[in-house]
């Protein structure tokens, strides 16, 4: 990968995650001493990487498919799916460092903002329709794209203002552990603003008032044309152990 690319990628990474200055060097010694490379880079370490990457990716994807109640596309998509969309997060990270850095600050910062908003929301949009196997409507999957967006944008605003302390206290109590539990930390927090924005988003869409009726536009369908429809929906009102429960024991 090109040295711009990487850095680009690194800083998205590191102001997303909320880190800089002393908590970012803290971050940076703890997983860069000897000991920890060597086994971050040993065999099991990659088969584990492998793993974790692959069923991430599958979580993700589940997500999108119970919320809007569609069937999984069998494991030929789970395997291909994944892979691409994490390859799709490397460039949308990329893009994104790169027009940090041409615009600069000042009015260039305002711009930034408003621009990395609007490309968070057309990221989380595409997400949803890759991973919904492109069977549901571009149009329909906007409220997921927007509130997924801006609630990830949020939180990643906010992380600049706890996760340094975060890093620094967990650090100092458990060492190059309690630094992976930081990042274990802020990345439970956004897997939250994902599925909030894809529980939300079908529910807007298959409402049956204006926002709704606008929100599907002229063609009232939410799904493209020739794909199956949708399972039922559940036939009785949920529970919490439902959700750890695979989708045709809840229903």
């Amino acid at each position: 990968m090109p040295p711009g690319i990487r850095t680009s990628i690194f800083t998205t990474l590191t102001q997303r995650l909320g880190l800089n200055d002393a908590a970012l060097a803290m971050a940076k010694q703890a997983f860069t001493s000897a000991n920890n490379v060597r086994r971050a880079t040993g065999i099991l370490g990659l088969v584990l990487t492998f793993f974790f990457a692959g069923s991430f990716t599958t979580a993700i994807q589940r997500i999108y498919l119970r919320a809007w109640r569609r069937s999984p596309g069998g494991k030929v998509d789970e395997y291909t799916r994944g892979p691409a969309w994490l390859a799709s997060i490397l460039a949308y990270m990329a893009l994104l460092g790169g027009v940090r850095g041409l615009l600069g600050d000042g009015i260039g910062y305002v711009l930034f903002v408003v621009l990395s908003l609007a490309m968070a929301a057309a990221f989380w949009c595409f997400s949803a329709w890759y991973l919904l196997l492109g069977q549901v409507r571009w149009r329909v999957l906007i409220p997921t794209g927007l509130i997924t967006g801006v609630a990830i944008s949020a939180y990643a605003l906010t992380a600049s203002v706890w996760m340094p302390q975060m890093v620094t206290r967990n650090e100092h109590q458990f060492g190059f552990f309690g630094v992976a539990l930081a990042l274990v930390t802020w990345f439970s927090g956004a897997a939250m603003c994902v599925i909030v924005g894809a529980c939300a988003g079908p529910v807007v869409a298959e409402s049956t008032g204006r926002v709704g009726a606008f929100i599907r536009g002229r063609n009232p369908a939410l799904l493209v044309e020739g794909a199956p429809p949708s399972l039922a929906a559940p036939a009785r009102e949920l529970r919490l152990r439902d959700a750890f429960t695979s989708t045709d024991e809840a229903g």
